[in-house]
């Protein structure tokens, strides 16, 4: 609304003035056609300025607009006047319309919130705003229906789309047991769900405020902008008076040289700067959103531009972070015994490993025959079933117990289980993701040479994923805190971002220069941790958030060089009395059209890998 108010008003305003040149014989209508012109196009700038001044902003755009066409009424250049508040009204229209068409593609990427819950109370279902929702309260989605917050399907099944959280355009089928992420749309089946989270905590919720406080990182160069235009703007107010009173105190004519100082003011006005630069940006995290890429910050897309190293986590990150079983090798017992014996060892651990064996496994686990439980960290488990001891774990386990075990070599991890003897082993698989199998490629053709890979899995494990993805240099065996370590000492060498998506990845992707995490299946400690969220989970999108990032610096560069040379040129030729109003006009707010208009080829350029 406010966009289309704004253009009425300036519609209605150029009439005034177009109708004003037919009564210049008339000067009592022609001076009355041009004022309500002027009232009306500057009457929010005069309101701007007066409240930026009780803030004690004294000097900005607004306060040199209203100086320079007063002081043109005063000299009697009343249509010079109307003409320039017109051209600065229209250059700010501009630049609010490309600042509402990128929030329009980030609200597009994250229309994900519901205003609502199906409330179960008893038998009843209440229609009830979803704040008053609290944990583990039940709900109901009916099809077509957001899921409004975060929460357990306890009853029913359904198809829901998830595209508007992870970009994946095939339903996914949910149903008892699963777990659902507010934002995801009920496309068929009524479900019943059990809320997890509150709505100020639900996930959809998360990534918004994470939107709606992206203005407040802002980059070194806004910064500077920003400072620049405070010492900037009082000091061509200076010398404006400068221009008018030297020659005055000479004898000159003061008409002459007022106009003149009008000329400077006009010409000197740092519009094109000041919402060019910020424009820029805004452009660039909206094209970045266009793409399914939400950066938190201004700031996170001139950390892009700066990478040098770019680590990666490698479960969930490289790989899918879905493991199952992929093959079972027994020795003096069967297939069946082999899987059976094995999730009974590791029923007790949560565990993603662990847990794909009790998947795999679906008889019922008497937890009765299991005792004298003992799990090894970072080794395996042994315990007695039915009395009997039972070994379960990893090559290093059955070496040290005095076990021989064959040393297999697959894609995978090997989980070998034994009595005082081996009994067999069961290798578990984790796909490498397709997006990851050209990244390498992808980065190194942008100059992201130094790509590393840091997990907390075996040697065996981490050099065969390495091998595949063609990473070079990685490091294995790391807990948590070896991470953190380990990125420390590779960011000293070099500015560096981390990608990941664990709870365990969240220290380290706040220790890195830039923080990237996964959106459809991080955690919501990565996602907050991190600067930048690949909604998505595709890996190649970080080729492109590099790609938008360098495009958008490349276009805020050229429009600060081209407004300060061109401005600085105009400001020279207005010091000499040899620019007139008209070129005044076009230096401030042709000037800030054109970087405008510059900025807005963000949001159209295509990003190729």
């Amino acid at each position: 609304m406010k966009i289309n108010s704004e253009i009425v008003k300036i519609i209605i305003s150029a009439i005034l003035f177009v109708l004003s040149l037919f009564f210049k014989d008339y000067e009592f209508m022609y001076f009355v056609l041009l004022i309500s012109s002027y009232l009306i196009v500057s009457f929010d700038i005069f309101i701007e300025a007066f409240k930026n001044i009780f803030k004690g902003k004294f000097f900005d755009e607004n306060t040199l607009m209203i100086i320079a066409t007063i002081s043109a009424f005063i000299i009697g250049e009343y249509s010079e006047a109307v003409m320039v508040m017109l051209l600065f009204e229209f250059g700010e229209y501009l630049s609010d319309l490309a600042t509402s068409n990128s929030k329009e593609s980030i609200t597009k990427l994250m229309d994900l919130r519901s205003d609502y819950a199906n409330l179960k109370r008893g038998e009843n279902i209440e229609k009830c705003d979803v704040r008053e929702v609290e944990v583990d309260d039940i709900f109901v989605v009916k099809p077509g229906e957001k899921v409004p917050l975060d929460g357990i399907v306890i009853e029913g099944s359904s198809f829901v789309d998830t595209s508007s959280l992870t970009g994946e355009s095939v339903p996914r089928k949910v149903k008892e047991g699963d777990f659902l992420l507010s934002g995801f749309v009920n496309n068929n089946g009524l479900i019943t769900v059990k809320a997890t989270s509150k709505f100020s905590n639900s996930t959809a919720s998360k990534i918004i405020n994470m939107l709606e406080n992206s203005n407040d990182k802002k980059t070194m160069t806004e910064k500077f902008i920003t400072k620049f235009s405070r010492i900037y703007t009082p000091i061509i107010v200076l010398f404006a008076i400068l221009i008018v009173l030297i020659p005055t105190l000479l004898g000159y004519d003061f008409d002459e040289w007022i106009y003149k100082a009008l000329v400077f003011l006009v010409t000197a006005c740092p519009c094109a700067l000041i919402i060019s630069v910020p424009l820029g940006y805004f452009c660039g995290v909206g094209r970045a959103s266009k793409e399914g890429i939400l950066v938190k910050g201004s700031d996170g897309l001139e950390n892009l531009v700066k990478l040098e190293t770019v680590v990666f986590d490698k479960t969930g990150t490289l790989t899918e972070g879905k493991f199952e079983v992929r093959e079972i090798v027994s020795d003096k017992v069967t297939k069946d015994e082999l899987l059976k014996i094995a999730a009974y060892l590791e029923c007790y651990s949560t565990h993603p490993i662990a847990l794909s064996i009790t998947n795999a496994y679906h008889g019922k686990i008497d937890s009765k025959k299991i005792h004298d439980y003992k799990e090894i960290s970072g080794r395996g488990v042994i315990a007695f079933i039915d009395n009997k001891k039972y070994i379960i774990g990893n090559f290093q386990l059955f070496l040290e117990k005095g076990i021989n075990v064959p040393n297999v070599d697959t894609f995978g991890t090997v989980i070998y289980i034994g009595t005082d003897k081996y009994l067999g082993y069961i290798v578990i698989g984790d796909n490498i993701k397709k997006s990851a199998l050209n990244l390498v490629y992808n980065l190194k053709k942008i100059n992201i040479d130094r790509l590393v890979m840091l997990s907390g899995d075996n040697k065996d494990v981490v050099q065969k994923v390495a091998s595949k993805v063609g990473i070079k240099e990685y490091y294995s065996n790391l807990f948590p805190i070896d991470k953190v370590q380990k990125l420390k000492e590779i960011k000293s060498k070099s500015f560096t971002a981390f990608v990941g998506d664990g709870i365990n990845d969240a220290p380290v992707i706040k220790e890195a220069d830039l923080g990237i995490s996964m959106g459809g299946i991080g955690t919501d400690a990565a996602i907050e941790a991190s600067d930048i969220v690949l909604m998505h989970d595709n890996l190649e999108d970080i080729v492109k958030a590099i790609k938008i990032a360098r495009i958008t610096q490349n276009i805020v560069k050229f429009n600060i060089g081209f407004a300060l040379s061109f401005k600085f040129l105009m400001l020279v030729l207005a010091m000499f009395g040899f620019a007139s109003i008209w070129m005044a006009v076009f230096a401030d707010v042709g000037v800030t059209l054109l970087a405008v208009l510059n900025s807005l080829r963000i949001m159209k350029k295509k990003i190729q890998i």
